[in-house]
């Protein structure tokens, strides 16, 4: 964000960060704006939630700097640092009521009593858990308890809220009711909200930008919009998606007004992706989302296949097919697919929606038109 404002939000400047000499983090640098709600997104071991815990001071960095609306916070105790962090088992005091538990860190603070009663009030009243202030967290379902959890975090007014996969441990129809409380809290919140997921629907339906992570290395930083129809390289491209991007393997000619061909055994396609301006490369992969690959009758001059199997999702249905040389893509229906594993269907493929991808795995990307 190059029109973040000076000195607000947080920043990491060439932070550094290793675990018994094997470096995790090396000179990374992030900036968050103010305000946002920031998702760091990739799969388990990828240093996400690390980086949350060197946000909150649970890990000290071993080299550079974390900045928090201008302060830097990287030797800063916990306590001091305006954090406030929401994990993902809860760490509510089973013996207390969810009334205390939302006061006890305001009364280590020292805030007046009348100001502790004032906070929980409005954060009880926000989160939907008022009729819960005299009920131990032993009383309540998994989503109450995770709404006081956020609580205690709010009633800190904290600068930043981060948050670690806080709702993993939800069955699927709760972590729905909460996803959407998530969305309307990042709405109304003044502070900046950090939040660690694998959950790629929980990112894209939250985030205001999202973080792609792989082997402790950033891949991507954008707009959901952006993370899923530009993906920076094969590893966001087949990560991020109902469905990976299909992947099929060719070689690049000249084609219409400078724009790529993408050669294939079974004939030519058409893309509009610049030709000037790209790399030599000896592996080169066209990509293309599952609403972009089309089933035809076999008869039409297309790429024949075969059905493998079909993912009914009742407005939507996924058609995994196989190609003669072995390859294999997905195409998008809408409504119950009436394909069966083993029909001979054609494949029309979209090369105005096709991306392009080199032997080092960087995206090249179609124009508009």
């Amino acid at each position: 964000m190059d029109n973040l404002p000076e000195n607000q939000g947080l920043e990491f400047r060439a932070v550094a960060k290793a675990f018994d000499g094997n470096p995790l983090f090396e000179n990374l640098d992030l900036r968050i704006g103010q305000g946002e709600f920031f998702i760091i997104l990739g799969p388990s071991g990828c240093g996400k939630t690390t980086l949350l815990r060197l946000i909150a001071g649970l890990e000290t960095v071993d080299g550079g700097e974390i900045f928090l609306n201008g302060r830097a916070i990287q030797d800063t105790e916990a306590g001091d640092r305006g954090v406030a962090m929401v994990f993902q088992d809860y760490a509510l005091y089973p013996h207390m009521t969810v009334a205390e538990n939302l006061a006890f860190g305001l009364r280590n603070m020292g805030v007046p009593a009348a100001e502790i009663a004032a906070r929980i009030g409005e954060a009880a009243r926000s989160l939907s858990i008022d009729a819960f202030l005299d009920k131990r967290p032993g009383k309540l379902s998994g989503g109450q308890q995770q709404r006081v959890a956020l609580a205690r975090a709010l009633v800190k007014k904290p600068d930043i809220l981060l948050m670690d996969e806080p709702l993993s441990s939800l069955d699927p129809a709760l972590r729905l009711k909460t996803r959407r409380e998530l969305a309307a809290l990042g709405r109304n919140l003044s502070a900046t909200v950090v939040m660690v997921t694998h959950d790629q629907v929980e990112a894209m339906t939250l985030a205001t930008r999202i973080m792609i992570m792989h082997d402790h290395v950033i891949q991507q930083i954008g707009t959901p919009l952006d993370i899923f129809s530009r993906p920076a390289n094969l590893f966001v491209a087949q990560f991020v998606g109902a469905t990976p991007m299909n992947l099929l393997c060719g070689d690049l000619a000249a084609g219409k007004a400078g724009k790529a061909v993408f050669r294939l055994r079974e004939g030519d396609i058409q893309t509009r992706v610049a030709m000037c301006g790209l790399p030599e490369s000896t592996a080169w992969r066209l990509g293309l989302r599952a609403e972009h690959v089309a089933l035809t009758t076999p008869k039409k001059p297309h790429i024949p296949a075969t059905v493998d199997f079909v993912e009914r999702l009742g407005e939507q249905s996924w058609v995994h097919v196989r190609l003669a040389d072995g390859g294999e893509l997905v195409a998008s229906e809408a409504g119950v697919s009436a394909h069966q594993p083993g029909d001979r269907v054609g494949v029309s493929l979209d090369g105005a929606k096709a991306h392009l991808f080199d032997a080092a795995g960087r995206a090249w990307h179609p124009e508009p038109g």
